[in-house]
């Protein structure tokens, strides 16, 4: 019996389509879970590449590294490993600012989502997209697998009068998509 690998999004780009963000600057959201099926970092798969050009990274809810706590603030920083701008996207604003975006013409998502409406990287992607359509910036979504699968939907959909930053979408508790099939809805 052949062995079947899921490949994520990371991989998927890096050995099969870097042409398609090359010679653009690029600006990563990433955390901790942003590796690939050898546990490297994105952030620093993309920096390594000399065919690429990784200028900004932004940071969601617990930072890029896992460097903050669950609903903790964070304000902007530098990478140490790369030196790089880190830009929070758990702080002052949950949206990129122009400022962050400026020196980028491509914003990378590379968030691993848990299936369930009321996590807060779904709704960073979502905002990373209105970021980019706001400032005529390119939106890529490196997809993951969902985790407790897209066979089941359950729970309650959202009433959009109760919507927040854990929860922005008429979605199902369990919605059963992956970040890929979430950007589609969403745009």
């Amino acid at each position: 019996m052949e062995r079947r690998v899921v490949k994520t999004g990371i991989e998927v780009l890096l050995g099969e389509r870097p042409s398609r963000l090359r010679g653009e600057r690029i600006a990563l959201i990433a955390n901790p879970a942003s590796v690939d099926s050898r546990l490297r970092h994105s952030v620093d798969l993309l920096y390594a590449r000399k065919d690429l050009q990784l200028a900004v990274i932004l940071g969601p809810e617990h930072g890029t590294r896992g460097e903050a706590q669950d609903q903790v603030e964070m304000g902007h920083s530098t990478d140490e490993a790369t030196g790089l701008p880190v830009y929070s996207l758990y702080g002052e604003s949950l949206i990129p600012t122009p400022e962050m975006i400026r020196a980028v013409d491509t914003l990378v998502f590379d968030l691993q989502d848990i299936g369930s409406r009321y996590y807060t990287y779904i709704y960073t992607m979502a905002y990373a997209m209105q970021a980019a359509a706001r400032d005529g910036k390119r939106m890529v979504v490196l997809d993951r697998p969902n985790p407790i699968s897209g066979v089941a939907v359950q729970g309650n959909v959202l009433d959009r009068r109760y919507s927040s930053f854990v929860g922005l979408y008429p979605l199902a508790v369990r919605h059963g998509m992956t970040p890929g099939e979430l950007a589609l809805l969403m745009n």
